[in-house]
Parts: structure tokens; C-alpha cells; sequence
């Protein structure tokens, strides 16, 4: 069976943005079914639409990008997966919206293909997450044990491996990386990352980079020695 094309909900304030997103994401075979021009729009067409993507301006009017962001992702299981669209690589906003359970973001200048590749990687449940930026917003943004965000957890319910995997994760290292690095099978390791996300409750691989963070198991001194190695997206 083919499988369908991802429905996306764009959400900016400028025509041309969007007009040119949608493009972009038609020509790649991507649907998109609305168009929003704040956040308050947003939400409510997420409610009609259902869409499997939403690509999330941050600074809109009337309502923001995180705040609409946190209004369609408390919602029941099956909310769609918002992408932050943002000019500004170092936004406090960006960070809180990944907090809030965006799955990743990108610049307002992405090429046409990471725009799409973008979208389908989401969809499929995957955290767009670029090791080198994410830790730049993590460093400047977490706090070890200050009330940033909504994601702090309690560690303890991990294994001392589980700790190990999280550690490295939270340094950018991809599955196959992590697994290089440990001697493990990557489908072991892929098993370890799933029962982090499930015991400390969280959404993807992004949130995970945070509580690393702000519980202190990673300092922001090792984030730093660790954009010295090479990067993967």
C-alpha cells in the first residue's frame, strides 16, 4: 500500500512565507491542507483540519507560536507534530516551544529540501533534532535545577546504562553513533532511547537533550567539548 503524502497546517503571518512554503512542499508531493496567519487561527484549524505537521511561526500576532504550540500539543494522543519556523537560531522562544513538545525547527531559510525532508521525518515520529544548534539553545537557555521549563524529571528511575545513553544522546550522537560508541547492536539502542522517552515521560529525542541539561547529568562545559566533533542532522 502507497503511503499517503503528509497533510501540513502553515502557520506565519506573511503571505509570501507561507505562499512559498506551500510551493516548495507541493512540488515534493506534500499536502497542505491550511493556511493560518496567528496562532489563535492555528489552533482552531488544527482542530478542523487534523493535519500530521505543523510548520509554527514564532512571532506572529493576537496569539504567538508558543502558545500555540502548547494549545495543540495538550491535547489528547494523536496531535499532530509542530515544526518551529523561526529567523533567529538563538530564540528563547524556540527553546520554550521545544519544551512545550515541538519536534524540531528550522530557519526561515532552509533549502526546499530539508523543508521537505523535514516534514516527513516528523511525520514518521522522528525528532528533528541538529545536535550543533539544539545544544547551542540548551547551553544558553537550561539551568540545572531552576523552573525553565516543564520538563523536569526525576532520574532515578534509570538504569545506570539508560543514564549512559542519555548522556551521549543529549551530545548529539545519533543511534548509530551511540551504538559505536557502547559495542551495542543499534536496534539495542534504539530500544534504550524508547524506554528513556517512556520513563521520564517525554516526547522525542529533543526534550530528552533538555532534562539532560537541566537535571545536570550534562554540563554545559561537555556540551561545548562535544561541537568539536563532526555533526549529523
Amino acid at each position: 500500500m502507497t503511503e499517503q503524502p503528509p497533510r501540513v497546517l502553515l502557520a506565519d503571518d506573511q503571505t509570501l512565507v507561507r505562499t512559498g512554503f506551500r510551493m516548495i512542499l507541493g512540488a515534493d508531493g506534500i499536502d497542505v491542507v491550511a493556511e493560518a496567519t496567528n496562532g489563535a487561527e492555528a489552533v482552531d484549524a488544527v482542530r478542523r483540519t487534523r493535519p500530521d505537521v505543523v510548520l509554527m511561526d514564532v512571532r506572529m500576532p493576537e496569539m504567538d507560536g508558543l502558545e500555540a504550540t502548547r494549545r495543540i500539543l495538550t491535547g489528547a494522543p494523536g496531535d499532530p507534530r509542530v515544526i518551529i519556523l523561526t529567523t533567529f537560531d538563538l530564540d528563547r522562544y524556540v527553546y520554550a516551544a521545544l519544551s512545550a513538545g515541538a519536534s524540531g525547527f528550522l530557519l526561515k531559510d532552509v533549502t526546499p529540501e530539508h523543508l521537505a525532508s523535514a516534514v516527513r521525518t516528523v511525520r514518521t515520529g522522528d525528532a528533528l533534532l541538529a545536535p550543533a544548534i539544539t545544544r547551542r539553545l540548551v547551553q544558553r537557555f537550561a539551568r540545572p535545577g531552576a523552573e525553565t521549563t516543564a520538563l523536569h524529571r526525576d532520574l532515578a528511575s534509570l538504569t545506570p546504562r539508560e543514564l549512559e545513553v542519555l548522556g551521549l544522546l543529549a551530545r548529539g550522537l545519533s543511534n548509530a553513533e551511540l551504538a559505536a560508541r557502547l559495542h551495542l547492536a543499534e536496534a539495542t539502542v534504539k530500544t534504550h532511547v524508547a524506554r528513556i522517552l517512556a520513563k521520564l515521560g517525554l516526547r522525542d529525542r529533543v526534550q530528552a537533550v533538555i532534562v539532560a541539561y537541566e537535571t545536570g547529568l550534562i554540563s554545559v562545559g561537555a556540551g561545548e567539548a562535544a561541537q568539536e566533533s563532526p555533526e549529523q542532522t
